[in-house]
């Protein structure tokens, strides 16, 4: 094959990161993840305590979300910036911070391309939020950017084998994901992260965070409504195919299902990380 073979190959299985982007911010702005973001603040508390975390410290919580990592820092009295890319997932952290009446500086921002100066931050937190980037290398490389050499890089990613990430799987058996871009969940697994982060120094630790519904169908309603992926790929199918989906979530929340017959708890395992920069 000639050289302006491949290159034209190439050019065709290349993903179109910007679009894919742009797809990505439109469908984390549907439904209220902030509905279910709540529910896990309790990972916000433990990626704090992971990282250490004093009080008077920089913080940057990249892709935020609702805030949980961000109020988590801002309880210990740490000076917190929160960003991210969804305008409407930003308020949400912003309702809550003024509830509690915390100071926390709010500002939109790209993980790929974060509008700070290099070592601007002792620690840097991502929880469930910068694993979504399609440009894995990138983000990650910002990330360690932005943190201040021997400062602490803390996440929470979901891995491939716990719950989040077969829903991930069930997602793309029925709704294929954009060619030639790397799952979310490669950022759950040690190898990927020896990858993002080579020549820093790397620890992790598995966690379980339980999610509690009163029943599958329960469960299923609420990431159907408020869950953005969920919601438009719901969206995107046709009756049949939204049935099917139905019908495997259903079947997957019950055989991870814990809480017996009366309620629901279904563990989902992530990765706990901590990166510190050298």
């Amino acid at each position: 094959m000639s050289a302006s073979a491949t290159l034209s190959q190439s050019a065709i299985t290349a993903p179109d990161l910007v679009a894919v982007k742009a797809r990505q911010q439109a469908t984390w702005a549907t439904g209220d993840y902030a509905v279910i973001g709540t529910t896990l603040q309790i990972i916000g508390e433990r990626i704090c305590e992971a990282v250490d975390l004093r009080a008077g410290e920089h913080v940057l919580d990249v892709a935020a979300g609702n805030g949980n990592a961000t109020l988590a820092a801002a309880r210990r009295f740490a000076q917190v910036t929160s960003t991210d890319y969804v305008g409407e997932l930003l308020e949400r952290g912003r309702e809550r911070a003024a509830a509690e009446r915390l100071v926390v500086a709010f500002q939109s921002a790209d993980a790929e391309n974060l509008p700070f100066n290099d070592g601007s931050f002792d620690v840097v937190l991502s929880t469930l939020g910068v694993m979504f980037a399609p440009d894995q290398d990138k983000a990650a490389t910002e990330l360690i950017r932005v943190v201040r050499p021997g400062g602490r890089i803390g996440l929470a990613n979901w891995t491939p084998e716990g719950f989040i990430g077969q829903v991930f799987k069930m997602i793309g058996k029925h709704l294929p994901p954009p060619a030639g871009v790397r799952s979310p969940a490669l950022w759950g697994t040690e190898a990927r992260l020896a990858e993002l982060f080579q020549g820093h120094a790397v620890t992790t630790t598995k966690q379980i965070f339980n999610f509690r519904y009163r029943s599958a169908a329960h469960m299923l309603e609420i990431f159907r409504t408020y869950y953005g992926p969920m919601n438009r790929a719901f969206a995107a199918l046709d009756g049949v195919g939204a049935e099917a989906l139905e019908q495997d979530m259903l079947a997957l929340i019950a055989r991870m299902n814990r809480g017996g017959t009366d309620t629901l708890i279904v563990p989902s395992e992530y990765l706990e990380v901590v990166v510190t920069r050298r």
